[in-house]
């Protein structure tokens, strides 16, 4: 009965060996930033999901993000960043930025993409945007002073900067902590996307751990 259960043991220890195995990261599933780029969360781990709203592709990752959040360590800081590679692009960058001054992002940003993949509105104008907002509960005009701000310019501004310092080419993106990068070329699918920046937060937070203990 004993030398039963000791094979079954064995048996076991070996399939989640190989299956943690098979889980491991491999250097083609992720992107070394080379040199790291800077972070605005020190003593924590920063993520960045670079998106845009137009995107079919960020529209089937979002739900993936969404699942990954309920779960999210409280000393992973996560953050999303619009990219505009053109004039489609920066109305939705504007207005995802307009929603963040005006502390309206959770309550707009799933409808976003829902409108425009979904109902296939094309929400590219001041007004449109506006009557879509104020579906929200915002106040046309108390959007509008937002999407117009100097706040919102400034952030336009420097979404350009750092879609360019991370070099992306392409969304969805996600950066780890300013070292790594995860495309859907390098991962092959949504769900590993998820997977590899998972595994790389953890990577980073156990040499944050490793460096505090050390200090």
């Amino acid at each position: 009965m004993k030398s039963s259960l000791m094979r079954y043991f064995l048996a076991l220890t070996v399939f989640f060996g190989m299956v943690s195995s098979a889980s491991a990261l491999t250097a083609e599933e992720y992107i070394v930033l080379n040199p790291p780029r800077p972070t605005d969360s020190p003593g924590k781990v920063e993520v960045i999901e670079f998106f845009w709203y137009g995107c079919p592709h960020c529209y089937r990752f979002d739900p993936y993000v969404a699942a990954w959040l309920k779960t999210k360590p409280d000393n992973v800081v996560f953050k999303r960043q619009p990219v505009i590679f053109g004039k489609r692009w920066a109305p939705h960058a504007r207005a995802y930025f307009a929603a963040e001054v005006l502390g309206v992002v959770d309550k707009i940003h799933k409808d976003f993409f829902d409108a425009m993949h979904v109902k296939k509105k094309p929400l590219n104008t001041e007004e449109e945007l506006a009557d879509f907002f104020a579906a929200h509960g915002v106040d046309k005009e108390t959007f509008k002073k937002a999407y117009n701000s100097f706040a919102v310019d400034m952030k336009m501004r420097q979404a350009n900067e750092i879609a360019g310092s991370y070099g992306i080419d392409g969304v969805p993106a996600i950066a780890v902590n300013g070292k790594y990068k995860v495309t859907g070329t390098t991962a092959k699918n949504y769900d590993n996307m998820i997977n590899v920046m998972q595994q790389l937060a953890e990577k980073e937070l156990k040499a944050l751990q490793a460096s505090s203990g050390a200090q």
